[in-house]
């Protein structure tokens, strides 16, 4: 399937136009950056690099596709003769993903001509732009969790095809599982989910529901206590499940008060092992307020694949070199720095990060500082020894060790580090 129409009408004119006055072949870098971070969040997370690769591969027009364009009047006959044979053939470099990013942190570089590089503004944004919020997003609900598993369960929230997308920027962030079936097929992702209210309500009582549960699905199972009252709902799971009984779910309500409640009535029940699952409508701010209380385990849906507040990462995908020659946008309130970037992070003596520090000359890492770009795709191709999703999730971990405690905070402010921008002379 091809990539291809994934994008905007006024790249393919900007092509068209390009390859009419002869500057289609001149040799160009793009950087991708976000000018600041989403209201509220102190750093960005990178996420969905994977799938812009694949999807790269896939940025082709074959017959069908291009005999759409040239009937529809959106490209002319030189501009599909060059379409028709099109492949990217040009070089990317970026953070990895599972990096930190920070204002005018330079993401990604797509380098090749012109009209290779251009044509891939709109893919790369809407691909980076979607995972990277829902990345950062998921990583504040990690933190807030503070070592307690989640479960990313937000599929009906979402288009179906972002769905998938927000599982995987989830697991990366540090998601324990998904309930998206399609997200572990294609990213093998965990799964966990058991059932939901309908179940309840399908049969004669309560009673008669837990015990097809668990006669199919063990004693081991989740059981959503709260269709009717939460108290005899808990009472009827042990009564059915035994005391080895894995979860009950709390899906409603003042869920602080209620873990509480369970706990008690669960260890009465001499159910010490089972563990108090709560979801509904859970953000960052919600989860962190339930630090105190017995829960083991969140579920979060709409938050998550929405990026909770923030859906997008306002990242943008600005030419900044053509021909050796730094070039850049001059406006008052969307200017840019001209000319490729280095970047690197610099760090104290005890692994604090400190500032991120991004030139435009070349620049190696001195003592106590660290590269963050990497090659990604050479000639078209992606490099070999990528980091693999799960490898992406450990560098995250070790990356958000490094921040500042503020950094942490869920609290407006600063980023967690400032970004020292050494612009082309």
């Amino acid at each position: 399937m091809t990539t291809a129409l994934l994008t905007d009408r006024y790249e393919l004119t900007m092509l068209g136009s390009a390859l009419r006055d002869g500057t289609a072949e001149r040799h160009c870098s793009f950087e991708v950056f976000a000018r600041r971070l989403p209201e509220g969040r102190r750093y960005g997370v990178v996420a969905g690099t994977g799938r812009l690769l694949d999807a790269i591969a896939e940025f082709t027009f074959d017959d069908a596709t291009v005999e759409l364009l040239c009937g529809t009047g959106v490209i002319d006959d030189l501009t599909a003769q060059y379409l028709s044979t099109y492949r990217f053939a040009g070089d990317v470099d970026g953070y990895p993903e599972g990096e930190l990013y920070f204002p005018y942190s330079p993401v990604l570089t797509v380098t090749g001509s012109f009209a290779e590089a251009v044509i891939l503004e709109t893919l790369v944004l809407s691909i980076l732009n979607h995972d990277c919020a829902i990345a950062a997003a998921a990583a504040r609900m990690v933190t807030a969790a503070a070592g307690r598993p989640i479960i990313e369960m937000g599929s009906r929230r979402t288009h179906e095809e972002a769905a998938v997308a927000a599982a995987r920027a989830a697991y990366l962030a540090g998601f324990a599982s998904t309930s998206n079936l399609e997200a572990a097929r294609r990213y093998s992702v965990p799964t966990a989910g058991t059932a939901a209210h309908a179940f309840t309500l399908l049969h004669d009582d309560e009673r008669s529901a837990f015990a097809a549960q668990v006669s199919s699905m063990g004693a081991g199972t989740t059981l959503l206590v709260d269709t009717y009252d939460i108290t005899r709902g808990i009472e009827l799971a042990v009564e059915v499940a035994g005391p080895a009984l894995g979860a009950v779910r709390i899906d409603s309500g003042d869920l602080g008060v209620l873990a509480n409640h369970a706990r008690a009535q669960l260890d009465g029940l001499g159910a010490t092992g089972t563990k108090i699952v709560v979801s509904g409508d859970l953000d960052e701010f919600a989860i962190a307020a339930l630090a105190a209380t017995p829960v083991d385990s969140y579920g979060a849906g709409t938050a998550v694949v929405t990026g909770s507040g923030a859906p997008t990462a306002g990242m943008v995908y600005k030419l900044v070199e053509v021909d050796g020659r730094p070039v850049a946008k001059r406006s008052e309130s969307k200017g840019s720095s001209g000319g490729r970037k280095t970047a690197l992070r610099s760090y104290k003596p005890s692994g604090t990060a400190v500032e991120e520090i991004v030139s435009a000359r070349p620049v190696e890492a001195g003592v106590g500082e660290r590269p963050l770009q990497r090659a990604l795709v050479r000639g078209g191709e992606p490099v070999s020894g990528l980091p693999t999703l799960t490898e992406s999730r450990d560098h995250l971990r070790a990356a958000t060790v490094t921040l500042p405690w503020d950094g942490l905070k869920l609290s407006r402010g600063e980023p967690a580090i400032p970004t020292r921008v050494d612009a082309a002379g």
